[in-house]
């Protein structure tokens, strides 16, 4: 810290040092001013946003399509790619597509997606419930989130007892 002093004397005073003088804060009475090598601090902050972008996590969405007729094995097949994709931290998209007749009985192809999920119960999270738009049904599942709410545990003696473990 310098102290106040007028800009000619800042100037000269970072003329002296081969430094830069820059103007920090130029809203505040009287302005704050920093006497600094301006190119190397561009760089730096250049090097740290280069940093940040490779720290960055890019979620990937990937998608897996039924149909109302899908079959035991197919569905399986589907089931062990789903729970791959979601090992990987990527979400999944489900998607089912409704053709001709099938729109007849959507909800056949509503208990698909719903199977779905009761299987990966406690495996995802749900992020878009199933819902349906136009010819298709869909929904939208993550990876289980790590400071997801734990469930509540069962309830115990509220008496004023203590529970005591002897090993």
């Amino acid at each position: 810290m310098l102290g106040v002093m007028t800009t000619r004397e800042a100037m000269r005073l970072a003329d002296q040092r081969g430094l830069d003088l820059v103007e920090i804060t130029p809203n505040a009475v009287p302005p704050v001013c920093k006497i600094m090598d301006y190119g190397k601090f561009k760089y730096e902050e250049s090097i740290k946003a280069k940093q940040a972008r490779k720290a960055q996590k890019v979620q990937k969405v990937k998608e897996i399509k039924f149909h109302p007729g899908t079959d035991t094995n197919d569905f399986d097949y589907k089931m062990k790619q789903i729970r791959g994709f979601l090992g990987e931290g990527c979400k999944v998209k489900l998607t089912l597509q409704f053709r001709g007749r099938e729109n007849a009985h959507r909800e056949i192809g509503e208990d698909v997606i719903s199977r779905v999920l009761e299987q990966l119960q406690g495996e995802c999270f749900v992020e878009q419930a199933p819902k349906t738009l136009g010819r298709v049904h869909g929904a939208l599942i993550g990876p289980p989130r790590k400071n997801a709410p734990k469930p509540p545990r069962p309830a115990e003696a509220k008496t004023g007892e203590i529970r005591i473990s002897v090993s």
